[in-house]
């Protein structure tokens, strides 16, 4: 008996250990880090792409508007089945914001979800989105981001429970849903290529308009089809050719209504999606023009929430 609990104790012990060592933080690739700092950020660059990641939208003050978009100090609530995750502050304050980082640590960040201090970050920062991002854009991104005003105001810790308090626990959820693939095979065409690059990587569009499974990830087979409201009733569209809300827009349709908020016919953005096109206004026809080739170019699914 003493043989078999050690054997067991053993067994048990090396499979925690296994455990600890496959859920560690993954910092992104030293020799890709290194090409990041090599680069000069183009802050003008960096601005269309703070439009299209939605930074303010989850950044700044509940409620802000016009300039006060641009103070990024955070507080904005996304409530979850895991818990309320708040929005920190992500101002250049070297104390309450990210001042003090180095482009090293915003890439870290954005492409592996790993905090200056070695931590996991919680998924409702869409890493698993923005690790999409080429070099070229993180550091334009960054260069943007340092001119930005700073705020002091302290970033609120979130209100999550266990077990999902346990950080650790996130390097087992990465090993099964993270990852920089494409989400869909779609036509290598060079406009396709673009939206895609978009909605996939910096405007993280499916964080929201796919469903999700028990423990957060991605429905694989449906991805872009639609969703239950996280945060409260109803449901969130299904951008496919296969669903009822845009499949019968055209292309110039979904490209118009990003630019403007009207529809087809001529009812107006709603809900949470009205942040999400008031940034998309920022962008360029061309790049509109390409998310809307994108959404036309992709299989049909039926509706995520069904």
């Amino acid at each position: 008996m003493k043989r078999l609990a050690l054997g067991v104790g053993l067994v048990v012990a090396a499979g925690a250990a296994a455990a600890f060592v496959l859920t560690a933080p993954r910092p992104v690739a030293a020799e890709r880090l290194e090409s990041i700092t090599a680069l000069k950020g183009d802050a003008a660059a960096g601005e269309t792409l703070f439009w299209a990641g939605g930074c303010a939208s989850c950044h700044a003050a509940p409620g802000a508007e016009g300039d006060a978009q641009l103070v990024l100090s955070g507080g904005v609530r996304l409530t979850s089945d895991f818990g309320t995750f708040i929005g920190p502050n992500i101002s250049p304050d070297p104390d309450a914001g990210i001042g003090g980082w180095s482009v090293t640590d915003f890439a870290n960040a954005m492409l592996a979800g790993v905090s200056p201090d070695g931590g996991h970050y919680y998924p409702a920062f869409p890493y698993g989105s923005y690790t999409r991002m080429s070099d070229r854009d993180i550091a334009d991104l960054f260069a943007y981001m340092q001119t930005l005003p700073a705020s002091d105001v302290a970033s609120l810790p979130h209100e999550i429970g266990f077990p999902f308090n346990i950080r650790r626990s996130l390097g087992g959820w990465k090993l099964l849903f993270f990852s920089d693939a494409p989400r869909v095979a779609v036509s290598d065409d060079p406009q396709i290529a673009r939206g895609q690059y978009l909605v996939e990587g910096p405007g993280h569009c499916g964080e929201c308009h796919t469903p999700r499974n028990p423990v957060g990830g991605f429905v694989g087979d449906a991805w872009l089809a639609g969703a239950q409201n996280p945060e409260g009733e109803g449901v969130i569209p299904n951008l496919t050719p296969g669903g009822k809300s845009i499949s019968g827009w055209s292309a110039a349709d979904i490209a118009y209504y990003l630019e403007s908020g009207f529809t087809p016919d001529f009812d107006s953005v709603g809900g949470s999606m009205v942040d999400v096109q008031k940034n998309m206004a920022h962008l360029t026809s061309g790049d509109r023009d390409a998310i809307a080739a994108y959404l036309k170019a992709l299989p049909e699914r039926g509706n995520g929430w069904e």
